[in-house]
Formats: structure tokens, C-alpha cells, sequence
């Protein structure tokens, strides 16, 4: 597929697209049922939560590899105190009611933490049944609401929405002087975060968006809302939605004559938005990212090499974050000797990890990276 460079300097970001999964993993379904979360020797069973089939599959399979890349090198050098890592990939199909179900299987089948979800709603879902689980749970979400849980057992493998659509904004207007501004958002869990994070950032820059229109999570045609932003001239169209949403956006934009420049977070940075935007219409996409790409340094250049040999597919952020969240994990797993509930927890919030999307030093909510970089397409 199509291929476009990030420029901070000209760093390639977007890659080959993956396929998604069904149920997978070192063990069969249903392997670790009955299995005692406390036990000092045996394998050590960790759960890999992530959309294998539906519109977010491609998120799923990213970060599902990721993640056990990690824990395969991890195995190959010895696993943890001779205990081996035994991950199932369990697909929650991006839907929260699925997710919320899985949460209830993950502890009966002995896992004693999770690396998941890509998508913010299905992580909201599963937040209070972990935690009740005393299951800790790394995720890739970026809704602020999942800070705002304080939640002992959640942390963030990636920044929030707000440092995202901070840095996005300010870069906007502070730097490149545009201010007059349109927004386009679902009112889905991530888009909602997105709409409110960059709505008060530019309210603090003192600017007022032209326009701010609200659609679905699963909405196809958008010329109603894109015909009220169109009137209003604008010189920016941030969009505030997944990877496909946010690209048929953009391609129904430039087919309505909008010339504005596209400008989001995460999403607008992935092959999944360039391939469905059109490599024409992505041109120019300002993107805020933690990860501006595989040849940012010494660290995403192995990263990317190791995915490539492992997978023959090119990394990009939702793995790389993934990958960071699996080796901080494994980390604590070390440092705690493999313990399990409130001591897990305890032992990733202590984790000082500087990763492929920059450096972790996890707070009270469980973030731990506050800031992002831009590029652009």
C-alpha cells in the first residue's frame, strides 16, 4: 500500500497494513483456566486484549504484535527467573460489550495482566472489572477519562488525548499562526476526549473553533457537517475520530472542494488514514505523535528492523507503544518477582522506562509519558 514520510525529518511513519486475527497465542484457548495467579514457579500467563476482526482490527493487530514481540524476546533470553511468558491474544471485536465480558474471563483464566485495548471505550469498559480482579492493565486508550478513573490497576501506554491535542494546538496558533479553525469529531469515547481536549487547548490560546460539528462513531457520509465547515472558510479541519473515520472525512472533504489543512492526533499519522484518505488528500496532514517514526533513533531503528524480520511488516506507533508497554511489564515482573495484584500494580507504577515513545514515569493516574512531537505527512 501507500507509503507517506512524517517530516520532523522526513521520518517515515506509515507502513505496510496488517491483517487481522482470530483467538491466538503461546497457549490454546481456555489453557489457562483454574490456574492460580499466585504461584512462584509455571508459566507466568498475561493477557493480550485487542480488536482481531471488525473496522479496528488493523489497531488490534499492531499492537497485539507488539506486544508479543516483547514477550517473545523475553522468552528467548531465558523468560523471567527461568518462568516462561504465556500470552493469549483475545479478541474483544473493538466493541465494549465484548470487552466487558472478556474482563470477566481474563482472571478465571489465570492471567495476572493484561496488555490492551487499542480503543479507549473498550478500555473504559474493562477498567472497574480489572480492577476489581486486581488484574493491572495496560492500554493503548488515550481518553482522558481513563486518567480521570484513578483507577490503581490502568495505565496508559502513550500519552492522553490532552497532551496530544495540547502540542497540536498550540503548533497551530502559536507557531504557524492559523486561527481560523474548524472541528470535526465522533462521540465515541476517543473522539469525545479529542473534541474536548482541543477544544480547550485552543480556548486557552484564546481562539474559538468556526465551526465544531459532532457525528457518530460508525457514520459513512459526512457532507452535512462538511458542508456547514465548508461555509465557514476555514484555513485548519482538525478531526477528532479513529483511523477510518478520520480518512473517508478527508477524502468526502476534498471532494467538496475543501482545501483546509488537515490537522489530528494518532489516528492521522497511520498507513490505515493514508490508505483510505488517499495519499493525495493526506498530503500535508499535521499530525501530533509520540512516535514520528522508525527512523527517529538508534531504539525505533532496531524496533522497526526486529518487526520487519519478525513479521515482514513495518512498525509503526500502535506497535511501538505496545512494545514499550510489554517491556515495562516485563520490568516489573522482574523487579516484584513475579507478583501478582496491588504488588504488580505497585511494581509498574515504580517502573522508570525511557521507550520508543518517549520516556515513562507513571503518576497517580497512571500516565506516564506527557508529551508528543509533530510531523507531518
Amino acid at each position: 500500500m501507500a507509503q507517506r514520510r512524517i517530516k520532523k525529518t522526513a521520518v517515515l511513519l506509515a507502513g505496510a497494513a496488517a491483517m487481522g486475527m482470530l483467538l491466538a497465542g503461546c497457549s490454546a484457548p481456555g489453557a489457562n483456566k483454574g490456574a492460580n495467579a499466585g504461584n512462584s514457579s509455571g508459566p507466568i500467563k498475561i493477557a493480550i486484549v485487542d480488536a482481531q476482526s471488525g473496522q479496528l482490527s488493523s489497531l488490534g493487530d499492531w499492537e497485539a504484535k507488539g506486544a508479543k514481540m516483547a514477550f517473545d524476546e523475553q522468552n528467548a533470553a531465558g523468560g523471567i527467573d527461568g518462568r516462561k511468558i504465556v500470552y493469549t491474544v483475545y479478541d474483544d471485536q473493538g466493541d465494549p460489550t465484548v470487552s466487558t465480558n472478556l474482563a470477566n474471563k481474563l482472571a478465571s483464566d489465570g492471567n495476572i495482566a493484561m496488555i490492551g485495548t487499542a480503543e479507549s471505550a473498550d478500555s473504559l469498559a474493562m477498567a472497574p472489572i480489572m480492577a476489581q480482579n486486581k488484574i493491572p492493565m495496560i492500554t493503548s486508550g488515550q481518553s482522558p477519562k481513563l486518567g480521570e478513573l484513578h483507577n490503581s490497576f490502568v495505565f496508559l501506554n502513550s500519552p492522553p488525548s490532552t497532551a496530544f491535542d495540547e502540542t497540536l494546538a498550540k503548533y497551530l496558533v502559536t507557531t504557524k499562526g492559523l486561527k481560523d479553525i474548524a472541528m470535526i469529531s465522533n462521540n465515541g469515547a476517543y473522539g469525545a476526549g479529542e473534541r474536548d481536549a482541543f477544544k480547550a487547548a485552543l480556548t486557552s490560546l484564546g481562539v474559538t473553533p468556526l465551526s465544531d460539528q459532532v457525528v457518530t462513531p460508525d457514520q459513512k457520509d459526512f457532507s452535512s457537517a462538511l458542508t456547514a465547515i465548508r461555509g465557514k472558510n476555514p484555513k485548519v479541519l482538525f478531526i477528532g475520530a479513529e483511523e477510518v473515520e478520520t480518512g473517508l472525512i478527508v477524502k468526502q472533504a476534498r471532494q467538496l472542494g475543501m482545501d483546509a489543512i488537515i490537522a489530528g492526533g494518532a489516528p492521522a499519522g497511520t498507513p490505515v488514514y493514508v490508505k483510505t484518505a488517499g495519499t493525495d488528500n493526506a498530503e500535508g496532514t499535521i499530525v501530533s505523535t509520540p512516535y514520528l517514526g522508525n527512523d527517529t533513533n538508534d531504539q525505533t531503528k532496531k524496533f522497526a528492523a526486529d518487526y520487519k524480520a519478525k513479521y515482514n511488516e513495518t512498525g509503526e506507533l500502535h506497535g511501538a507503544k505496545a512494545y514499550d508497554g510489554a517491556k515495562i511489564l516485563i520490568q516489573a515482573l522482574q523487579d516484584s518477582k513475579v507478583a501478582s495484584g496491588q504488588k504488580l500494580s505497585d511494581a509498574i507504577r515504580a517502573v522508570k522506562y525511557d521507550g520508543l515513545v518517549g520516556h515513562f514515569d507513571f503518576d497517580a493516574n497512571g500516565i506516564g509519558v506527557h508529551e508528543t512531537q509533530i510531523g507531518v505527512i
